[in-house]
This record gives structure tokens, sequence and C-alpha cells, in this order.
């Protein structure tokens, strides 16, 4: 007998399913677009629509659902802009006082290298990137949530990290 998948039109399966996935999504789209308020105003417009043709989408098709919804409303709104991500500092150690002047210099010119050389990646390099150095997720889910194969996923990183290599130099 097959298993019946919960339904998405359910409050409580529909706001289990946003808790799990929303921050992942803004995530994806602020990794995308490169703009934090605009990927939380679309992540919740996506949401909505999810809710507003809750019947029209099975459960187990919800988190595409979303993910391509989010996608192209973002796309929509950037259309005519060129995106470039703003990087802040990573927070300071409390105490830096051990560290020499130097190394201080050092790691804030590396910083502004590979903030530099981030930004200058193509879109889906940085995005496949950025999932997956910072958000630590795995290959096969950049592939789902990017609509792709995991090979695809797999060329994008080493094409990525080539052009990092380049740009930053061996370190």
């Amino acid at each position: 007998m097959p298993k019946l998948l919960p339904s998405i039109c359910d409050e409580s399966v529909f706001s289990a399913f946003f808790e799990e996935h929303a921050r992942s999504l803004r995530n994806y789209l602020f990794y995308k677009f490169g703009d934090e308020e605009s990927a939380e105003d679309v992540a919740q417009e996506s949401f909505v629509r999810l809710w507003n043709n809750c019947s029209k989408v099975p459960f187990d098709k919800a988190k595409s659902y979303v993910y391509t919804i989010a996608t192209n409303l973002s796309t929509s709104i950037k259309r005519h802009e060129k995106v470039q991500l703003k990087y802040q500092e990573r927070n300071k150690l409390a105490d830096r006082s051990n560290e020499s002047p130097e190394f201080v210099l050092q790691e804030k010119e590396f910083m502004e290298k590979l903030n530099n050389a981030i930004s200058k990646l193509p879109d889906k390099q940085r995005e496949a990137f950025l999932m997956s150095r910072v958000e630590k997720k795995t290959y096969k889910e950049i592939a789902e949530i990017a609509g792709v194969s995991v090979k695809a996923i797999e060329k994008l990183m080493h094409k990525a990290l080539v052009k990092m290599r380049k740009e930053i130099g061996d370190v």
C-alpha cells in the first residue's frame, strides 16, 4: 500500500515546512542576488504563493515549487541590475591583542582579495560556491535547489575553484 504524503494545505504541515525551509531559501536568494531585504521579501512571497496554491502542489514538490517561485520572482526584480554582492568582514575575534599588526593587515588584504574574487565569479558559479562553502550544502542538495544535475554542480564548482585560484593565487 503506497504511503500517503501529508497535505501542504494542512496548517501544521505548512508551518513545519516553512520553519524547515525559510532560512535556507532566504540564504539562497541572498547569495544569488546579493540583497538581504529583497531575499526576505521574495522568500515570504514564495511561501504565500505556495499557501495560495497548496491544493495544486503535492507535498513532495513543495520545496522545488517555492525555490522556483523565488528564483523567478527575484530574476524579474533584478533583471536590469548587475548583481554585486557586498561582503562584510568576518566577525573579528574578541581578543586580537596576540596578533601582530602585520598579521592583521595580511588577513584584511586576504579577505578583500577573497571577497573580490567571489564577487567576480559568474552568478551560477558564485551560488554553487557559496552554498557549498558557506552553507555547507552537498552537491546533491545544491543540484536539487538549482534544478540541475550533480555533474553540473561539480563542473560549476571546478570552474569556480580554478577562477578563485587564479584570482587569489595558491595560499
